[in-house]
């Protein structure tokens, strides 16, 4: 299920890492991320600096503003132009959240769909129409949220693999949503991941997140990844292979050689998972 020319373990892409991967690229490092809202419509020297890097490494498009579970209109404009973006690029793959962030106005934050018949279709139609602008088939994240969905009709695995069939889209698997969601609302993560439809997994994030003195786990993308989220990426290269996978770190930007640390033992648990698969086959 992954897109052409996409393998290993990679880093989210950022404008204050520039001057150090322009100094030189971690080996271990086998592609980029990038949020198309903050390069879409950028010229100039950053424009430069991007091109530098895709015609060197595969790039992943993560989408932050579509707001696929929203009720205002789908920003049918944005998409033709990251379709262009990608294009000129060569990004094969586009993954967007299960959530959504907008009505009047964009709200900055990410907010969950109720789990209802209704949202699955009203969520897979607008996959559906994205899928048909960009030409090709979206991975969907499933997502952090903070307090339950009202009105559930399903559990929240039963939705998502309702609309990633109802829209015939790709899984953005993130372990580390799943790792939070677990601690606050109670739930077992490993058996929440063995609910999803992992054969549809195209890409994975994992990530750090910050505990709040109460206990509460929010999704910060600002720390190190811990040894239960690390855990549970092993269980899903168990389940699905070692699918591509990126370090997200948006917040508290350590050293690069830091990152790559953490992005090296990305790679080193999709090695032990490829030679598991390799003994069992």
């Amino acid at each position: 299920m992954t897109a052409a020319g996409l393998a290993g373990a990679g880093l989210g892409f950022r404008r204050e890492l520039i001057p150090d991967l322009t100094a030189g690229v971690p080996d271990v490092v086998d592609f980029f991320e990038l949020a198309p809202e903050n390069w879409v419509d950028m010229g100039g020297r950053s424009a430069k600096d991007l091109r530098r890097f895709t015609e060197r490494f595969p790039f992943v498009c993560h989408g932050l503003s579509l707001s696929l579970g929203g009720p205002a209109p789908l920003d049918e404009a944005l998409l033709r132009r990251i379709k262009a973006f990608m294009a000129v690029h060569g990004m094969s793959l586009y993954t967007e959240h299960l959530s959504w962030c907008a009505d009047d106005g964009h709200l900055y934050d990410l907010l969950p769909i109720p789990f209802t018949a209704d949202a699955v279709r009203h969520v897979a139609d607008r996959i559906g129409r994205a899928q048909d602008i960009l030409g090709r088939r979206i991975g969907l994240e499933n997502a952090t949220y903070y307090v339950a969905p009202p009105g559930a009709e399903m559990s929240e695995a039963e939705f998502i693999r309702a609309v990633v069939a109802e829209a015939d889209c790709l899984l953005h698997l993130d372990v580390n949503n799943i790792y939070v969601n677990g601690r606050n609302f109670g739930f077992d993560a490993g058996e929440f991941l063995r609910g999803l439809p992992l054969e549809r997994v195209c890409y994975i994030h994992v990530a750090g997140h910050y505990v709040e003195p109460d206990g509460l786990l929010i999704d910060t993308h600002g720390a190190e990844v811990i040894d239960p989220v690390w855990a549970l990426l092993e269980e899903a290269y168990r389940l699905c292979g070692p699918v591509p996978t990126c370090l997200e770190r948006d917040f508290n930007i350590p050293r690069l050689d830091r990152l790559a640390a953490e992005v090296a033992q990305i790679a080193g648990i999709q090695r032990r998972a490829a030679a598991g698969i390799r003994r069992a086959a």
